[in-house]
């Protein structure tokens, strides 16, 4: 299992049937603060890597989520939906956002591995 990461502070985990898991970052959780409400991408719709795939919502600010990878979604955490809270109690478990079916992999390729997510982070 690799993990991923995006400069938005997204991360992505790749799974070996061609999908890849996606939500944020204790960094972005941390920096939004409380989230109160996500909008999550319907099932069967494709994007485009770095279209807007969702947005969540603090109560500080609304931050879009955006999809790191082209491909179709193939499910959402409705449990998200449910208990927004989640994605601050547990973002890098309970609290990921969506699955996603691969249409380019190689757009892995440039996304962050953890070394290079922590430099960013001492950037911020």
């Amino acid at each position: 299992m690799t993990i991923k990461y995006t400069p938005d502070h997204e991360w992505v985990e790749i799974h070996a049937d061609g999908t890849a898991t996606v939500g944020i970052t204790v960094h972005a959780q941390d920096a939004l603060g409380d989230v109160v409400f996500v909008d999550l991408p319907d099932v069967g719709k494709a994007f485009a890597i770095g279209e807007t795939a969702g947005v969540v919502e603090s109560v500080k600010a609304a931050a879009d989520v955006y999809a790191p990878v082209s491909g179709e979604i193939v499910e959402v955490n409705e449990a998200l939906r449910d208990d927004p809270a989640l994605a601050n109690t547990d973002p890098l478990k309970a609290g990921w956002f969506f699955k996603v079916k691969l249409s380019n992999a190689a757009e892995l390729n440039g996304l962050l591995d953890s070394t290079a997510y922590d430099e960013l982070l001492k950037t911020l």
